[in-house]
């Protein structure tokens, strides 16, 4: 096989944020890199390109995952959530909200993989203990917060979420 057989572009079909995109790669591109640069989706952070961070935690197919780790030929007919996906029109997500009102950032880098990390948790346990959400969170890193307003940030989610 030849250098250019190998990396001859592929066509894939992924929706994002609910919209369809049609869209070549080449085969070992990364989900973030397609995300961030062919949809400038840029919410979506590169950390570490190790799946050490978590900044590049997105939903592929109602998972989280981090980014990162997914080739963008993977995700061929599935459907990818993403931080800009989240908020209904002007209206934050909880999570977004409680991040706001629980000042769970400083610096932002971490927070959207944060955020798509909490939302999933939340989605499959809507009254998370303060160790769950630890453990959840384990896989995403913060070098400014220390953690304490993050997972205040989500129990205030997790509440607002539980009141409708």
């Amino acid at each position: 096989m030849t250098a250019e057989a190998e990396y001859a572009a592929v066509p894939i079909n992924v929706a994002v944020n609910g919209i369809n995109y049609d869209a070549v790669v080449e085969p070992r591109t990364l989900l973030v890199y397609f995300l961030r640069e062919q949809l400038n989706l840029t919410g979506t952070h590169v950390g570490c390109d190790t799946s050490q961070c978590g900044a590049c935690t997105v939903h592929l197919n109602g998972r989280a995952v981090k980014s990162c780790t997914v080739l963008a030929v993977q995700a061929d007919g599935a459907e990818v959530k993403t931080v800009e996906g989240l908020a209904d029109g002007d209206n934050f997500h909880p999570v977004q909200e409680g991040f706001r009102e629980k000042h769970g950032l400083q610096c932002g880098y971490c927070t959207p993989g944060m955020i798509m990390t909490a939302v999933h948790l939340l989605e499959t346990n809507p009254n998370p203990s303060d160790d769950e959400i630890k453990h959840a969170l384990e896989g995403n890193l913060c070098r400014c917060t220390g953690y304490v307003n993050i997972v205040e940030s989500i129990k205030w989610a997790a509440e607002k979420m539980r009141k409708g």
